[in-house]
């Protein structure tokens, strides 16, 4: 599987333009998310992050096969 520059930049772009969306629309509540987030133990982070990841692995494995 090769992957190219321009399609490794196009997922990016779309990462940032997904990370944007809650803040633009909802800049106070995603406040109140980020603060929560500094409340929360490392392990519980750590355990969404890890939940994410395998989650987007499944989603390209999904849409790239």
């Amino acid at each position: 599987m090769s992957v190219s520059w321009s399609e490794l930049g196009a997922a990016i772009a779309l990462y940032l333009v997904l990370e944007g969306v809650f803040p633009f629309l909802n800049p106070q509540g995603f406040k109140r998310r980020l603060l929560t987030l500094t409340q929360m133990e490392n392990r519980h982070v750590r355990l969404f992050g890890f939940a994410s990841m395998l989650s987007g692995l499944a989603l390209l494995h999904y849409f790239h096969s």
